[in-house]
């Protein structure tokens, strides 16, 4: 290949990562998925009715007082043995009324996220402990640094739609400084819906207080509320969180939308069988929504299981198993037919690095996941080691990956256009017997085609020339170059400054800023 035609490709390809306006792009978040289905119709009926089976015969124990009364109250009967059994006929009006169609609001409109329907969107999520040096595989603590500079990072990340608290801030002793400072650190640096959890009721008016400093007032935030509140409030196999289950009520209350998480494990915190698992996970889930509905009707409220799945061989978690697929896309598939918001897990690999097994699981749990319609994949970006860390390699390696599951989402366009049989008659009977530089090639090679970050696509000779270089090298220089360069400023100074005289951050001002060395 000559020299001039290298370049002249390479420019083409700098401009394509450049980024294309929204209208050019070949995909969008909130495409509509859906082609998959894991279930038959009759198979998800049966799992519905068992789910209020379990509700109405089992029932959950362990409520604190303020959810015995709340639910009580909504119609749900505490038992002598202390477990709350809920009524067919609650479920099924708390289904019938309960908040859909709401928006995921990001501090930028531009990253307002639709998640109901078959609309899919990709997130980070996780309470990682460590963070993974894909270099060396050497495993560190995480701090709040990492979690800030993993929002900026998923900031400049066109596939990845939102930010979810990805890793524990290790070099934060107290509890309140924690939980404050994780969600500071998200909100400062992603403009994109965020996602965080607080541990104490108590400790989320210092957060709600900054939100609206953010906002502009409580009244703007209630508007749009950019922060959601994941909400683990049930301890599998069915027994209420209580101290979670408060912090519900104040979220709620609070105007705030609710991730209700219920984390079961096949084999071991819920059934083996893989319909049993979901039976449990859903009528869990199910009464998370009774406890929103009886705080407030119609509160946002996601519905969240997350239907983990253990290795029987040795009781280890197994993020990146193929059941763990088919768990997340039947989820996604069930939550559809009550026509409610889905959040499912994804993209969880069981690899300790990013490497070819951390690939194949990602690429099958997304392609299977997103095609069934999830509303939103959580653990979609940069998880390793089923959740125990986090690598920001991984993470821009998972933006590909993503962005090729979301071409397959958006499937194949069928118009008399896309037919073709006017280009094919020019081209055949009077043209060049090829379709390059064609009028159609060139206005669909952007729309219809997408192209990897990341992945190399030259061949032998030119990747030759070109020093042999492998993917994670890419996404290492990527990384870099986000972490030298993409600082967000939505927050004006003025208002962190505000956050900064009122709470302890722990975030220094100067990893907020490009260095000047």
């Amino acid at each position: 290949m000559s020299t001039v035609r290298r370049l002249g490709r390479e420019a083409r390809t700098a401009a394509r990562a450049a980024g294309l306006p929204p209208e050019m792009r070949p995909v969008q978040p909130g495409m509509e998925g859906g082609r998959y289905l894991p279930l038959r119709d009759s198979d998800v009926t049966r799992i519905h009715s068992a789910a209020l089976d379990v509700l109405e015969q089992i029932g959950l124990s362990d409520a604190p007082p303020s959810g015995v009364e709340l639910l009580t109250a909504a119609g749900a009967t505490l038992q002598g043995n202390g477990r709350i059994t809920f009524p067919r006929s609650l479920v099924e009006d708390v289904i019938a009324g309960a908040g859909r169609r709401f928006v995921l609001h990001g501090q930028d409109p531009r990253h307002d996220l639709e998640p109901w329907g078959q609309k899919v969107h990709f997130g980070t999520a996780g309470a990682a402990v460590n963070m993974v040096n894909a270099a060396t595989g050497d495993y560190r603590e995480s701090t709040v640094k990492d979690l800030y500079d993993i929002a900026r990072t998923v900031d400049a990340m066109e596939h990845v739609h939102f930010f979810q608290r990805s890793v524990v801030c290790r070099d934060i002793v107290l509890p309140f400084e924690m939980d404050f400072n994780t969600c500071y650190a998200a909100v400062l640096g992603t403009s994109k819906h965020v996602g965080t959890s607080w541990g104490e009721p108590e400790f989320m008016a210092a957060s709600l207080d900054m939100l609206h400093l953010i906002a502009g007032s409580e009244e703007k935030w209630r508007a749009r509320p950019f922060v959601s509140q994941s909400n683990c409030f049930v301890v599998p196999p069915l027994r209420f969180a209580p101290e979670a289950c408060r912090c519900l009520e104040v979220a709620v209350r609070a105007g705030m939308p609710v991730f209700l998480v219920s984390a079961g494990q096949a084999g071991a915190t819920s059934p083996a069988a893989i319909a049993g698992s979901l039976v449990q996970e859903i009528a869990e889930c199910l009464a998370g929504l009774v406890y929103v509905n009886a705080v407030q009707k119609g509160a946002p409220a996601i519905m969240g299981p997350f239907c983990f799945v253990s290795d029987l061989r040795t009781g280890a978690m197994s993020g990146g198993s193929p059941e763990q697929a088919l768990l997340s896309a039947a989820s996604a598939q069930i939550i559809r037919f009550y026509d409610l918001t889905s959040g499912v897990p994804s993209g969880m690999t069981d690899s300790k690095l990013p490497d070819v097994q951390s690939g194949y699981e990602k690429a099958y749990n997304h392609a299977l996941v997103a095609n069934a319609g999830a509303n939103l994949l959580y653990e979609s970006a940069g998880m390793v080691a089923s959740l125990l860390g986090f690598s920001l390699e991984q993470l821009v390696i998972d933006n590909d990956i993503i962005g090729a599951t979301q071409r397959t989402v958006r499937g194949i366009e069928v118009s008399e256009d896309s037919l073709s049989l006017e280009a094919i008659r020019e081209t055949c009977l009077g043209g060049p017997n090829h379709f390059l530089g064609s009028t159609q090639t060139l206005a669909r090679m952007q729309k219809e085609y997408l192209y990897p970050v990341l992945g190399d696509r030259s061949s032998p000779k030119e990747w030759e020339e070109k020093g042999r270089p492998v993917l994670l090298d890419r996404a290492s220089r990527k990384v870099a170059d986000i972490l030298a360069t993409h600082f967000p400023a939505h927050v004006p100074r003025h208002i962190d400054e505000q956050i900064r005289a009122r709470y302890p951050v722990r975030l220094a001002q100067h990893d907020m800023l490009p260095s000047r060395s």
